[in-house]
């Protein structure tokens, strides 16, 4: 049950949105146990982003994890991600912020695990 948003300044075309989903989905069986087939993506253009200082291009994320990962697992998700974010949108990778939220309470379909 992972959850990944992109937030970034930068406007994405719908194919471009699209290829960013589908290689997250991938991207997310660097955490054993997660898949593609659970994930939620959000992607959120256009935001007012500013990243030392400017709005050069930038992107804030978050992955919301039910259970939670070791480092290197989470490790290796950023770099992933950095690569889907720098390939697609041209977002340097210095000026990309992935963050980590893990629970052990996630609702669904009106109750929790």
């Amino acid at each position: 049950m992972p959850y990944i948003n992109v937030k970034t300044n930068q406007q994405i075309a719908e194919d471009t949105a699209e290829s960013v989903k589908a290689q997250l989905g991938q991207a997310i069986t660097a955490i054993p146990g997660k898949s593609e087939g659970w994930l939620m993506v959000g992607v959120e253009d256009g935001a007012k982003l500013w990243f030392k200082g400017d709005d050069a291009p930038a992107a804030m994320v978050t992955v919301s994890l039910y259970g939670g990962a070791s480092s290197g697992n989470l490790s290796n998700l950023t770099g992933r991600i950095t690569d889907i974010l720098n390939s697609d949108l041209n977002i340097p990778a210095d000026r990309i912020y992935v963050a980590y939220f893990p629970t052990d309470d996630w609702g669904w379909n009106g109750s929790n695990f």
